[in-house]
């Protein structure tokens, strides 16, 4: 049986690309609440399924290992595998060949494969963006931004296939992050296309819109526990389907992040927050910055937003009006910085903050110290430096990671 590798077992199986923690930081990344397939399958080392393959995920310091399982961990060779629901054949040995001509086609093929999946990785991390001139300039904008990033540095917004990612963001409406785990899980077993097993678990591929549209799937996942929302994934399904066709969804991309946005709203259980969360995580709309009560929060205890003034519930208004504030306070990438701060204050991550060289203060005679930061030389006060060593925050402290639409 196939099992889930390790980087201390050997770096042969293992294939990398240069990229300082600065720039990713997989456990923050991986488990913000952006996606929710990936698990932490040994210390340090992510498994989930991107682009219809299994991958395994690790770091050091400045480079991302990677394994991807292929099909013969399962299958053997001359297996099938499937990518959204298309059949895709791998290639078969031939019976009698040149051993040396037979050796130069593996040798081909294989080095076609690893720049293919080289290029899947930096597609779905968006490692063409340089975050850390992004944190710099979030930072020179937004002091309290600033003392957040020097704790929680490389976290990136994940570019998603469009269809797992708006229908597993159905999934979050009144909800929170472990039971959408388990439910995006679930939907994938029972309608997705098996890809293989490690480790006695089994890993499938996002169901199809095909899949999805089926009449028979909302009894399926009322079933499995998904309640309302069971009929809300297959009309949703079914209407892009009717309405528009497959490629819709990534049609999307192309369109202003306004247009995008609407048409989104058009579908059965998707709300201006799933609308954006789908905007910024899967249809490059960057400056899409989803609002729940979470980041509501933030907003009123870090910015001191609406302070006595706003109102009691989230409205379209407050949507409109929360995004403005912060796309005029972050720019065009607003949406990527808005990804950072609902990170910090997730309690899974509070033990960040209690960090031993964030406890203890540098003795200096000055108000002001200079320090070095990823190599660039920056002030910052004795005073804030203060703050971010003592954050006790009551509401943050006991916050659940709540989702709601």
């Amino acid at each position: 049986m196939a099992i889930h590798v390790v980087l201390s077992s050997g770096a042969k199986m293992w294939r990398s690309l240069a990229c300082a923690k600065s720039e990713l930081r997989l456990d923050l990344t991986l488990a913000c609440g952006q996606s929710f397939r990936w698990r932490e399958t040994a210390e340090g080392h992510w498994t989930g399924v991107m682009g219809g393959r299994v991958w395994t995920l690790t770091q050091t310091d400045d480079t991302v290992w990677y394994h991807v399982y292929k099909n013969q961990d399962v299958h053997g060779v001359g297996g099938e595998r499937r990518r959204g629901g298309a059949s895709l054949q791998t290639v078969k040995r031939p019976e009698k060949r040149f051993k040396g001509a037979l050796k130069k086609e593996e040798e081909e093929l294989v080095a076609v494969t690893d720049e293919k999946e080289e290029e899947m990785l930096r597609d779905y991390f968006q490692l063409g963006v340089k975050l850390e001139d992004l944190y710099k300039d979030w930072g020179a904008a937004d002091p309290h931004f600033k003392r957040i990033a020097d704790i929680f540095t490389g976290v990136r917004m994940l570019r998603q296939d469009p269809i797992e990612c708006l229908f597993s963001f159905i999934c979050t409406s009144n909800n929170h992050i472990s039971r959408i785990q388990g439910m995006v899980e679930r939907l994938c077993q029972a309608l997705g296309a098996p890809l293989c097993q490690l480790d006695q678990t089994s890993y499938h591929n996002f169901p199809s819109l095909s899949a999805l549209a089926d009449n028979s799937v909302e009894a399926c996942l009322r079933d499995l526990g998904f309640g309302y929302r069971a009929r809300f994934l297959q009309q949703s399904a079914k209407q892009i389907l009717d309405t528009h066709g497959f490629q819709w969804l990534e049609g999307l991309r192309s369109v202003p992040y306004p247009q995008a946005r609407e048409a989104l709203r058009t579908l059965p259980g998707v709300g201006t927050k799933v609308a954006d969360c789908a905007c910024l995580m899967s249809l490059d709309k960057a400056e899409a910055v989803p609002i729940d009560t979470h980041v509501w929060q933030i907003a009123k205890r870090d910015y001191n937003y609406a302070s006595g003034n706003g109102p009691k519930s989230i409205t379209d208004k407050l949507h409109r009006d929360l995004g403005d504030f912060f796309r005029k306070l972050w720019g065009p990438y607003a949406g990527w910085a808005q990804s950072v701060l609902f990170c910090a204050d997730l309690k899974k991550f509070q033990k960040l903050k209690e960090m031993p060289h964030l406890k203890q203060p540098r003795k200096e005679d000055n108000s002001e110290e200079e320090t070095r930061l990823v190599g660039k030389k920056i002030k910052i006060k004795t005073e804030e430096i203060g703050k971010v060593k003592n954050p006790k925050t009551k509401s943050a402290s006991n916050k659940r990671a709540k989702m709601s639409d």
